[in-house]
């Protein structure tokens, strides 16, 4: 089988990585990272890879020069990728974060490739033209973020109009018990050490503001079709029941696992098998007990945004996203405070209602692009504008 893995250095390339390193059966086309040079060489070499390409330019002479002698061949820059995604592949991780996940995305795709999708913002941002490409070309999405692979794993076999609600957990992030006036004194090293999971920067701030939960609830409805209303999030602290799937005769399909990644990789790598995983089996003697709580909407109001861009439909999910990578930029910058990243993202969709394109229907990835920069400008702007001088 051949495969790529782009967003290869983060922390889902490195448990995709972990997973092909064990086979023996696997031809590794192209790998992609950041700026992180050595560690990207480093796998290239390891998988023999036809090709390593990082995002930035100024970093092709360093990783050149790491993977001299190799027989490895060295990209840069946002062609390149696009490019390395355009080479005939069976397999493709899709780990890049943010929206620059989408265009590379796209192009495998168009490759008739099977998709593991671990890049949530492409189904935020563009789910109707995702999906669709995927169907013109005969190619297969397979979800990799832990509460998506469950779901399609509760829902196998099972007729899709029997569904009542889907239930997507939580773990509350580190600040699940504070109260309001903690968090406006929230820093940025606290906000990044997750309780459960073991993962990058980004997306650990994201879980701490419940923005992650609100991407996977836009994310669930584009991938699985299932109303807003029959889709519902639940804080569970332990994070071993990754989601539940409802059905009308009452009954609860469960998925339990170690909050370990490589579940949900090695379920797409493997699909429609399963294959032994490197993985901890539960001891539920040993757990003890899971608990559950709903989520605060007040302290946490990422969610209910979430529900709006969902009733506004059209290019809302793209403004979402940009607004919410503009504001984790500026947190992270040391320019808002945590409760700040909420009223940033909430007033920059405010801002964009009366644009007749927020609400059009999404036709290509032109215009998703379009209002992907619209939304961050108008974001910027605001930032600056705003007081958030208490922070």
């Amino acid at each position: 089988m051949r495969v790529s893995v782009f967003g290869a250095t983060g922390s889902i390339g490195e448990s995709t990585f972990d997973l092909l390193s064990r086979r023996d059966d696997i031809t590794t086309v192209a790998l992609t990272g950041g700026r992180n040079i050595v560690r990207l060489a480093e796998q290239a070499r390891a998988l023999r890879a036809e090709l390593a390409v990082t995002a930035h330019p100024d970093c092709l002479d360093d990783l050149r020069a790491a993977l001299a002698g190799s027989g490895v061949a060295a990209a840069a820059g946002t062609k390149a990728l696009i490019e390395a995604a355009a080479r005939p592949a069976d397999w493709v991780m899709s780990a890049i974060v943010g929206a620059a996940g989408l265009a590379p995305g796209f192009r495998a795709l168009a490759q008739g490739a099977t998709l593991a999708l671990a890049n949530k913002e492409s189904l935020v941002t563009a789910g109707p033209l995702l999906m669709a490409e995927a169907a013109r070309h005969g190619a297969r999405i397979l979800p990799v973020d832990s509460e998506h692979s469950a779901v399609f794993q509760a829902l196998a076999g099972e007729d899709l109009a029997a569904v009542e609600r889907v239930i997507i957990t939580a773990s509350g992030g580190p600040f699940r018990t504070w109260t309001p006036e903690q968090l406006r004194r929230a820093t940025l090293a606290q906000a990044q050490v997750h309780p459960s999971w073991s993962m990058g920067q980004r997306i650990t701030i994201d879980s701490a503001s419940l923005f992650n939960k609100a991407l996977e609830l836009i994310e669930t409805r584009e991938f699985f079709g299932f109303a807003p209303e029959q889709i519902e999030a639940l804080v569970h602290p332990q994070s071993i029941i990754h989601a539940l799937v409802g059905f009308r005769d009452g009954a609860l399909m469960a998925h339990l696992g170690v909050p370990d990644m490589r579940h949900a990789i090695g379920y797409a790598l493997n699909w429609p098998e399963r294959r032994a995983l490197p993985l901890q089996r539960l001891d539920l003697a040993a757990l003890g007990q899971l608990s559950f709580e709903p989520p605060d909407p007040d302290r946490f109001p990422a969610l209910r945004l979430a529900r709006e861009v969902m009733r506004i439909g059209g290019h809302a999910g793209a403004a979402f996203n940009a607004a919410k990578e503009t504001a984790l930029d500026a947190f992270i910058g040391g320019q808002i405070g945590f409760l700040d990243m909420a009223h940033l993202v909430e007033a920059t969709l405010d801002a964009l209602l009366t644009d007749t394109a927020l609400t059009a229907p999404v036709q290509s990835l032109e215009t998703v692009q379009a209002m992907d920069q619209i939304s961050r400008q108008t974001a910027r702007a605001l930032a600056r504008q705003l007081d958030f001088a208490g922070h």
